[in-house]
């Protein structure tokens, strides 16, 4: 749920991608050798539905966002709980800049709180390569960070 949560953006339409991946499952009726290849599967199935639901709700999530910023700017408050809310919203924007594959190894780690070995079986690579993407992940994501605070100064 975590994972669906982080990727969509919505508790409400991680329920639906959730509840899809379920459905999937009963529908199909696979016999997994053990409980993990299972939620692996699960994870997976999750993992992909809730990219496609993003993408599909895309440009109406930013359009969203775009009017949400103009009213809050509007407000003139500049209080702690805005400048925490506008910090998670540049790292959410710096986490989506990033390249699928960089993106989907934080997102697992990070909000699915999987280690590197399961992050590994959910993505079909070795648990080398997951490190590896992770570093270049939080590197490529700080560098995003560092250029947004450039632009804003």
């Amino acid at each position: 749920m975590r994972i669906a949560v982080r990727i969509t953006g919505s508790s409400e339409s991680a329920e639906d991608v959730v509840q899809d991946a379920f459905a999937r499952l009963i529908e199909k009726e696979i016999a997994f050798p053990s409980m993990d290849d299972a939620k692996f599967w699960l994870i997976r199935v999750v993992k992909n539905g809730a990219l496609n639901f993003a993408k599909r709700k895309g440009r109406e999530v930013k359009a969203y966002e775009r009017w949400w910023r103009g009213e809050r700017d509007q407000s003139g408050a500049a209080d702690e709980s805005v400048l925490k809310d506008e910090s998670a919203e540049e790292l959410r924007r710096g986490l989506e800049e990033l390249p699928e594959k960089l993106k989907a190894v934080l997102v697992l780690k990070e909000y699915g709180g999987l280690n590197y070995k399961e992050i590994g079986r959910v993505l079909g690579i070795s648990e080398g390569n997951v490190k590896v993407r992770a570093f270049r992940a939080r590197e490529a994501l700080l560098e995003k960070l560092g250029e947004d605070s450039k632009h804003v100064s």
